[in-house]
């Protein structure tokens, strides 16, 4: 490498006082200002401050100046004024500015580029020439990367409690990620804090999913289970708002997702930069804030009401690792249980032995639950509809009794509901789901056709593809969405109006002369979410192939004006239920027989943005009957007279109806063990 001494070495060395000799002022002063070894001629300039990539301190070789130049400036273009602003300290006798050492000149040292990238040239340049603004540009993008680490530190997992006092708060994770990051030397350091950016990305999207599914299915996001919902939550976003508007919201959320990623390992390691560069200021603020927290966490410090000491991340790293672990706890144990039957050993001959005869309806109401009987809102309008057709059943000679259930799902997922109800076991996440389904626990359907004295069918205008739950329900001839002849629009994510689907019933199936009785599964989907548009009830001669619903869809609500209002979702729910109540009473009325039973049910409350984030999962249970002996059977549950069960009428949970049913209509039970 060529030394200053080399590349500005005089024949008069004496005089001109070359760098590298003691002799003369011009020497001295070559000495003092010139590292061991500068080359000349490079990049020039100190990224400085905030700004650029914030050098740690000690880097690169002292001072850094161009010869003739003050130290810190940029070389501009020749002739320019950052060029001219470049000489102002240095005192130059020679004709021209010349890297070599001219006699007489004063020489400052050269920059260093193997300390400082030439890369850092352009920022360093951009720096130079505005300076204030890229100190107030540095400053805000820093003070900008703490607000989004903290704010991501302290988000809750619930929707209800976002507040500005839930942003105000100390985390103590911080805390703990700057004592380890001011104890690091420069590359583990900066490893370090970009991994804690994306750790803390990915607890912060878990977070995000928890208050989803806290809104919507009333519990937390389960990391091993519930990775196959998001895809059934795109479907219905498609099915409620067009394809288009749901590829473009994907999109979004994909893009959102990958740039907190960047962002936060950015934040993370730009504020580890700034921790590096204050050492001691920033030793003492961590001891101090370390201090703050343990005593506001001792004593309960709050700030309107919430926790000034804040450990977010923290509980929702462990709960994700807790719920792991019981998921896979659980797995096992629930095998266990699943094996166990108490009427699986029963004889054919000894099951549902009082209900010979009888043709059964099995109906579940989507999102039929306890808060459209209760609500302020609802009530009044779903109380009403429920009076009214008491009475009518009651002139057609059919009488009800009514109660409650607990079910296992909430807000979604009624398949959950469906299971737990008909298998008697408690199945409330998708693993148990697949679990039982697998299984040979005898399903409250699968009894009748288990005892040989009834046929058995299924109408499902929810199923949409290949449907291997048939076995266990022990159905026989399935009508799924594409069996029942509908050339009508689809209502969002319901593909036909109720009434449609019972009439189809009654003429393919209910209606026709058969050598058993029939046992039949029904499932209603016009209540459904997003409650936009909803059908209306049209004269049942009028129904045809649903080419008549094109009118009513068109002119109803848009599912995206009722999903933005949840006061309109509150209203046209309620409107929904008594709309599926309705189709299926009249139905009944209209075409039940004395030897029908009617039980019917919610399979889960709606959303928590319409039933309230702390309702009940209660939903309502009723069985309709012409034969009085039907309900004598089940006089003892202490059941409510009528369609709406009483407030304090029983509430069981929904797991326990199978075997009270199969009990109370003279089954004899026969235990299975696994």
């Amino acid at each position: 490498m060529e030394t200053l001494v080399e590349h500005g070495k005089s024949e008069d060395r004496g005089d001109a006082g070359a760098p590298g000799t003691d002799s003369g002022d011009g020497g001295a002063a070559a000495k003092a200002g010139a590292g061991p070894e500068v080359q000349g001629g490079g990049p020039a300039g100190d990224a400085g401050g905030d700004a650029g990539a914030d050098p740690e301190p000690g880097a690169g070789s002292g001072p850094r100046a161009e010869a003739g130049r003050a130290p810190g400036a940029e070389a501009g273009p020749e002739g320019s004024p950052d060029a001219e602003a470049g000489h102002a300290s240095a005192a130059v006798t020679g004709p021209e500015d010349t890297p070599e050492a001219v006699p007489g000149t004063i020489r400052e040292s050269a920059p260093d580029t193997t300390a400082e990238p030439a890369r850092f040239a352009r920022p360093a340049r951009r720096q130079a020439e505005r300076p204030q603004a890229a100190r107030v540009l540095s400053r805000t993008v820093t003070v900008l990367a703490a607000i989004l680490v903290v704010c991501t530190l302290v988000m809750p997992a619930t929707i209800v409690d976002l507040g500005p006092a839930t942003f105000f708060r100390l985390p103590g994770e911080a805390i703990v990620g700057a004592a380890i990051l001011l104890a690091l030397p420069r590359r583990p350091r900066v490893v370090a804090a970009a991994a804690g950016g994306v750790v803390l990305a990915a607890l912060t999207v878990l977070n995000w999913l928890d208050m989803g599914f806290k809104q919507y299915l009333g519990r937390t996001f389960n990391l091993v289970l519930d990775w196959s919902l998001l895809g059934d939550a795109q479907s219905y976003l498609e099915d409620s708002l067009g394809r288009t508007a749901t590829l473009a919201a994907t999109a979004g959320l994909i893009l959102l997702v990958l740039l907190l990623f960047a962002a936060l390992a950015y934040a993370v390691v730009r504020l580890s930069d700034v921790l590096a560069r204050h050492p001691a200021t920033a030793t003492r603020g961590t001891l101090i804030a370390g201090v703050v927290w343990i005593t506001c966490s001792s004593f309960g410090v709050q700030l309107a009401g919430v926790p000034l000491a804040a450990d977010s991340a923290a509980v929702t790293l462990q709960s994700q690792t807790e719920r792991v672990s019981d998921t896979l706890k659980d797995e096992a144990e629930f095998q266990k249980v699943a094996k166990v039957d108490a009427f699986g050993a029963t004889p054919p001959d000894q099951l549902v032995p009082d209900l010979r005869g009888k043709d059964v309806i099995f109906t579940f109401i989507e999102s039929y639950g306890r808060s459209a009987i209760e609500d302020p809102i609802m009530a009044p309008g779903v109380d009403k509809t429920l009076a009214v057709r008491t009475e009518a059943l009651k002139k057609a000679g059919y009488h009800a009794k009514s109660g409650w259930l607990t079910s296992a799902t909430y807000g979604g997922s009624s398949w959950l509901g469906h299971s737990t109800s008909l298998s008697g076991l408690w199945v409330s996440n998708q693993q148990r789901y697949r679990t039982v389904m697998a299984s040979d626990h005898l399903s409250l359907t699968k009894v009748f056709k288990k005892s040989g004295a009834w046929n058995t069918v299924g109408v499902m205008p929810g199923v949409q593809k290949a449907w291997p739950e048939q076995s266990f329900f022990g159905l026989e001839k399935v009508y799924n969405a594409f069996g029942l002849g509908y050339k009508g629009p689809k209502f969002s994510w319901s593909t036909m109006p109720d009434q449609y689907t019972l009439e189809q019933f009654q003429k393919r199936v209910h209606g026709k002369k058969h050598d058993k009785p029939l046992m039949s599964e029904v499932i209603l989907t016009s209540s459904h979410q997003p409650w936009g548009p909803i059908p209306k009830m049209v004269g049942w001669d009028e129904l045809g192939d649903g080419s008549i619903f094109k009118g009513i869809e068109a002119a109803g609500n848009k599912p995206a004006d009722v999903i933005a209002d949840t006061t309109k979702s509150r209203q046209e729910y309620g409107k929904s239920i008594q709309y599926s109540v309705t189709a299926l009473t009249e139905w009944l009325e209209r075409y039940g027989t004395k030897d029908t039973v009617l039980v019917f049910l919610g399979d889960h409350q709606p959303i928590a943005r319409v039933s309230g984030n702390h309702a009940s999962r209660d939903v309502p249970v009723s069985i309709v009957a012409k034969d009085p002996k039907v309900l004598d059977k089940i006089g003892g549950w202490g059941w409510s007279d009528g369609l709406r069960p009483a407030h304090d009428a029983p509430v069981w949970k929904m797991n326990l109806f199978r075997d009270r049913f199969l009990t109370a209509y003279g089954s004899t039970p026969h235990p299975k063990k696994g």
